[in-house]
């Protein structure tokens, strides 16, 4: 899979296409992605999902992701590297824990950040003013604009990402890092066992059970659970795969393993819950 890269820790790219002309591909930094006019499919991690005008993404560099359009439609990216969002409140320890729990949570199972109407439409307007003073590089306050424009919309996003609740400001680096690991190996369930985490970490196996408790409230196996079930939730509603394939994906024994470990932390069959949820 093709992994694009960004050579500036941050731009700015406004386009409109008939068809999307890129594979599915990841990224070495994050985008926000404005959709401005126009309809289609945004296929993320292997998931579907039907966008609109006035939708907004975030995307990671672990995730991939292509457009199918349906109607012109009229794009907006804003992209940044880590070091980016770590220059921009650098001094800021509660700013810099709310954007590392944003940037680092998994927020693509259910597509679009932002649901409401006038939150779209403050996004919107911050977006029209950043793209006008990005077309004035050279000034000596864009930084200064930018970074407050940027500061507002990424608050905006965790805002609406949490559900009006407050972002823990906990996380220390290595959970930071444990919680991007298993992001990244969800699917392999032999790279999560917390013998292979504590190896990876250099913890003691006992140690890393209670040193993440300590510091995200729930075990190390609760979190994976929860993650993984929240991602499955996603393939039922979003994808077309058969309960098969979900299972092996994920790294079931079989369907019926699959099934039982579902209704368990669920209390439906995948069957009952893809037929019964309402897509939102």
């Amino acid at each position: 899979m093709k992994r694009y890269i960004l050579h500036t820790p941050f731009n700015i790219y406004h386009f409109e296409a008939k068809k999307w002309m890129h594979s599915v591909h990841k990224h070495t930094y994050f985008e926000i992605i404005f959709i401005l006019q126009g309809n289609g499919i945004h296929n993320i991690n292997g998931n579907a999902f039907q966008y609109a005008e006035g939708d907004v993404f975030l995307l990671g560099p672990e995730d991939y992701h292509d457009f199918e359009i349906q109607e012109l439609t009229e794009f907006c990216f804003i992209r940044f590297n880590e070091s980016f969002h770590q220059q921009m409140g650098e001094k800021d320890s509660t700013w810099q824990q709310i954007m590392r729990t944003l940037l680092y949570t998994s927020s693509q199972s259910r597509g679009s950040i932002v649901k409401d109407k006038q939150e779209k439409q403050k996004l919107h307007s911050l977006l029209s003013v950043l793209e006008s003073e990005y077309e004035n590089q050279q000034s000596q306050y864009f930084e200064i604009i930018r970074d407050s424009l940027m500061r507002s919309m990424m608050m905006i996003l965790a805002r609406n990402l949490f559900g009006q609740t407050p972002v823990k400001p906990i996380l220390q680096d290595s959970v930071e890092a444990i919680l991007m690991y298993i992001k990244q190996h969800i699917y392999k369930p032999s790279e999560l066992s917390v013998e292979h985490l504590a190896e990876v970490f250099n913890y003691a196996p006992a140690y890393i059970s209670i040193f993440f408790k300590r510091q995200t409230g729930e075990s190390l196996k609760q979190y994976i659970t929860k993650h993984k079930i929240k991602l499955i939730e996603a393939r039922l509603l979003y994808s077309q795969l058969t309960l098969t394939e979900i299972a092996d994906e994920f790294g079931f024994t079989d369907e019926s393993h699959f099934c039982k470990q579902f209704k368990k932390y669920t209390g439906n069959t995948p069957t009952a819950f893809r037929k019964n949820t309402i897509r939102r």
